[in-house]
């Protein structure tokens, strides 16, 4: 009896505890909490208010006037539909294809070109290559297409003047299927592969310097340590990069590529967004590009989570 009298009093105390230290908490860092406020609202806004919308994917069609829960619940046939669809295939293979060749070629370049600078000595140099690689991140992707476009003209264009050099005929770079992955895969990494080298350089400079002190004595030449120093160090920095970066594999630049997308190029350019964008702005066709969203969102999120709990297995890092 004394024993259950005692329990509820020990869980009172500790609750009382908890408030006191809550309290404490809040008064001791109440602008840093302050802060928080603007990006707390940003998301409940914007990412987790509109999220009742998804109701319109279980739907016949969306009506202002009838508002979202005024629809006909028609179930799963709006996915059903876009299963039987004839673009399916299509665009959930450009989808995967842009990328896979985007984490085969775009997602080393930042650990290279930042690897290469941790071994440049002079700090001139370093700092001019640097600045030189961040500026095209800041260039906005209407005018980088825009580019684009001015370098792969049939008269004067700078691609077709390189393939006139080697007696090549002048073709219409983005008006060709087989040349839009190309140039949309390498403009990404010239555009982003200095900004994104960032993250990589600061995880470079958390490296213990004694390590490649202890590693001359011992006789190991650069390459060597770049192998069993540098890598290492990295490596978890690398891993959960990676891990973000297969949570968006379904995620495409939208923008880029409906404004590099031709008719003629639809075969190989023509991906999850730009069909939703099609579906929904375009068409009005509110309802199934809804539930196309909701299909591409939950694809993600279990890529995501299968490639967190992949890495975590294998050598312990991982997002939580």
């Amino acid at each position: 009896m004394e024993l259950k009298q005692q329990l509820p009093v020990h869980t009172t105390k500790l609750k009382e505890n908890k408030r006191s230290f809550i309290k404490k908490e809040l008064k001791r860092n109440k602008y840093v909490y302050l802060m928080l406020v603007p990006v707390v609202l940003y998301y409940l806004i914007f990412s987790y208010g509109p999220m009742y919308g998804l109701l319109m994917a279980f739907q016949k069609s969306y009506s202002p006037i009838k508002g979202i829960f005024g629809g006909e619940w028609i179930g799963f046939d709006n996915f059903k539909m876009f299963f039987d669809s004839y673009y399916f295939w299509r665009i959930i293979k450009n989808t995967l294809i842009l990328s896979f060749y985007s984490i085969l070629f775009g997602f080393p370049a930042p650990i290279i070109l930042a690897l290469l600078l941790n071994e440049v000595r002079k700090k001139w140099f370093r700092s001019t290559v640097q600045t030189i690689s961040y500026m095209p991140h800041f260039i906005s992707v209407v005018v980088v297409v825009g580019m684009l476009k001015t370098f792969s003209a049939l008269d004067g264009g700078l691609f077709n003047i390189f393939r006139d050099f080697f007696d090549m005929q002048p073709i219409m770079f983005l008006a060709e299927k087989d040349m839009f992955r190309a140039l949309y895969i390498f403009s990404n990494i010239w555009q982003g592969a200095g900004w994104a080298s960032i993250i990589f350089l600061a995880a470079l400079s958390g490296i213990d310097p004694g390590l490649y002190e202890a590693a001359k004595i011992d006789g190991a030449g650069r390459w060597k340590q770049l192998l069993h120093i540098t890598l290492p160090g990295i490596t978890p920095t690398i891993v959960v990069m990676l891990i973000l970066r297969l949570g968006a594999v379904m995620n495409s630049d939208f923008q880029k590529i409906l404004l590099m997308q031709t008719a003629p190029t639809y075969e190989t350019s023509d991906v999850i967004s730009t069909f939703i964008y099609r579906s929904g702005v375009l068409e009005g066709n509110y309802t199934y590009s809804t539930a196309i969203g909701l299909i591409n969102g939950v694809i993600n999120f279990a890529l995501l989570i299968m490639a967190n709990s992949i890495s975590k297995k294998v050598n312990s890092t991982s997002l939580w």
